[in-house]
């Protein structure tokens, strides 16, 4: 029992920047961000002997994730709800908000706008993956990913400046 803990502790700490974009990508504030950061963790840990290794842990654990924001989101009946509203650290350049986490704070506003389908190739890109394997994973053509990426792409792009920020 203990050596399946350390090695499911070792795989949530290898990939949990994972986690963390689809909670974002989800959910506005930090504290429901945090809720469903928990929410998928244990989720994952009741799944985790359903785990067949027969795909990467991050892709399995990805799919799991994405299911258990879907399921949050209904069960608590929340919709996220974007606020026009900067956090006052990054809205006050005095007091040490970066460009960088700027550009974060409207990218993921923009993303929590789109489709369940946008969110899961924006993620797939940010991670890398290749248009085959957006394509495997989502159970879609290749071309058919590329174009939905890149639709997506432009979507995030106006979100971004209907918000304001000129990139």
């Amino acid at each position: 029992m203990k050596n399946k803990e350390q090695e499911f502790l070792a795989h949530i700490e290898t990939n949990k920047g994972i986690i963390h974009k689809i909670c974002k990508m989800y959910m506005d504030t930090a504290d429901d961000q945090q809720d469903l950061f928990q929410e998928v963790v244990y989720q994952l840990w009741k799944s985790y002997d359903s785990f067949q290794e027969q795909s990467r842990f991050s892709t399995w654990m990805y799919r799991v994730a994405l299911n258990t924001a879907i399921v949050f989101l209904k069960k608590e009946r929340r919709k996220v709800q974007t606020s026009d509203a900067m956090p006052e650290h990054l809205a006050d350049e005095d007091h040490g908000g970066t460009e960088k986490e700027l550009q974060l704070y409207h990218f993921y506003k923009a993303v929590q706008q789109l489709e369940k389908l946008e969110k899961a190739l924006v993620f797939y890109h940010l991670e890398n993956y290749s248009h085959r394997e957006i394509a495997d994973n989502l159970g879609i053509s290749e071309v058919n990913a590329r174009v939905k990426l890149n639709r997506a792409k432009t979507k995030l792009k106006e979100l971004i400046k209907q918000q304001g920020y000129a990139f």
